[in-house]
C-alpha cells in the first residue's frame, strides 16, 4: 500500500501539530499514535518512521509554520532579545536583562541543537513507533505530575525571583517584569533547562512540558517556566524545519505542496491561539490537567495497541 497524503489528513494533522507542539502533551507522540489508533490509510500515510514517506516533508512545513506563529506572537520580545545579543557583542558585555536573556537562550539551545543533529534520525526510526510513543507519553504525564508534587512539597513561591507577579500578559509582549526575572536565572541553570529539550527527541515526551518541569526544579514559576520554554523552542523548531526544507522541495515533497500549504496554515493558526491561551493559563494554573491527560491517553493507547 503506497503512502500519500490527503487534504483531510493535512488539515487535521496541521491543526493538531500547532496545538500539541506547545501544549505539554508531545506533538511527535500524537503524530505517531493518532494514525496507529485510527488505522487504515492514516496509518500508512502518516508513518513518521518510514524513511521515504512524504509525511516527513509535510512535517517540515508544519514546524516552520509553528515557529512562525511563535515569532509573530513574541515579536516584541525577539526584537529586544536580538537587540540585546547585538549590543552584547558590540560592547563585549552581558549586563542588561535583554543581553543576559539573549545569552541564556543561545547557550541553552546549543546542547539540544547538537543532539538533534546526531540523534533525531535514529530516535525517529527506532522509537517512532506506536508502542514506544504510548509508553513515553505516559512517562511524560508522570513527569509533569511529579514536578507538581515536588513543587507543593517545597512550597515554591509563585515567582522565583520577586514574589507574586502583577504582570498581565498581552499578545506578543513578554513584559519587563517577566523578562527581568528570567534574565536573573543563572547561566548553568538555563543550560540545564535547555538540555531537558533533548528528551523531547523521544516520541511522547513533550518539549514544552519537559522544559517546564526542568524550569520548575530551578524554582521558576509556572508562568516563567512556560514563557522560557516557548522562547527556547522557537529557534529549535524553526531550525529543525529550515534544515529539512530541501526535503519539502525534493522528491519527497512531489505532489503534496497543496497539502503542505493547507496543513501549515492550520498549524500556524492553531499554534498562535495555543500560545496565546497558555501564556494566560500558566499565570494562575498548573500542569496537573495535562499530566492526567497524558497518563490516560498513553495508557489507553498502549492497551488498545497491545490487546486489539
Amino acid at each position: 500500500m503506497s503512502s500519500h497524503l490527503s487534504y483531510a489528513e493535512a488539515l487535521l494533522v496541521g491543526a493538531l501539530q500547532g496545538v500539541t507542539e506547545l501544549f505539554p502533551v508531545s506533538s511527535l507522540g500524537h503524530s505517531v499514535l493518532l494514525p496507529a489508533v485510527l488505522g487504515g490509510r492514516w496509518a500508512v500515510d502518516l508513518n513518521v518512521s518510514t524513511p521515504e514517506s512524504p509525511y516527513l516533508a509535510f512535517i517540515v512545513g508544519l514546524h516552520v509554520a509553528t515557529a512562525a506563529a511563535l515569532l509573530v506572537f513574541f515579536w516584541r520580545d525577539w526584537v529586544r532579545i536580538v537587540s540585546g545579543f547585538v549590543t552584547s557583542l558590540r560592547y563585549r558585555r552581558i549586563q542588561t536583562p535583554a543581553e543576559r536573556l539573549a545569552w541564556l537562550i543561545v547557550l541553552a539551545t546549543i546542547p539540544v541543537g547538537l543532539s538533534g543533529l546526531a540523534l533525531e534520525h535514529v530516535f525517529r526510526t527506532t522509537l517512532g513507533k506506536p508502542v514506544p510513543a504510548a509508553v513515553f507519553l505516559t512517562l511524560n504525564g508522570l513527569a509533569l505530575y511529579g514536578a507538581e508534587l515536588m513543587r507543593r512539597r517545597t512550597r515554591v513561591p509563585t515567582t522565583a525571583c520577586t514574589g507574586e507577579s502583577t504582570y498581565q500578559a498581552t499578545p506578543g509582549s513578554m513584559g519587563n517584569a517577566v523578562d527581568d526575572r528570567l534574565s536573573q536565572l543563572p547561566m548553568p541553570h538555563g543550560v540545564l533547562i535547555g538540555c531537558a529539550q533533548i528528551l523531547a527527541l523521544l516520541p511522547g515526551i513533550s518539549r514544552s512540558g519537559i522544559t517546564m518541569v526542568a524550569g520548575m526544579t530551578r524554582e521558576l514559576s509556572h508562568e516563567e517556566a512556560a514563557r522560557f520554554s516557548f522562547l527556547l523552542a522557537t529557534p529549535i523548531i524553526l531550525a529543525a524545519g529550515l534544515l529539512k526544507i530541501p526535503d519539502l522541495f525534493g522528491p519527497l515533497g512531489n505532489g503534496i505542496h497543496g497539502e503542505v500549504l493547507v496543513g501549515s496554515l492550520a498549524s500556524f493558526v492553531s499554534a498562535y491561539f495555543a500560545v496565546r491561551f497558555l501564556t494566560r493559563y500558566f499565570e494562575t494554573r498548573t500542569l496537573t490537567p495535562f499530566a492526567i491527560y497524558c497518563v490516560l491517553a498513553g495508557a489507553a493507547s498502549l492497551l488498545w495497541l497491545t490487546l486489539r
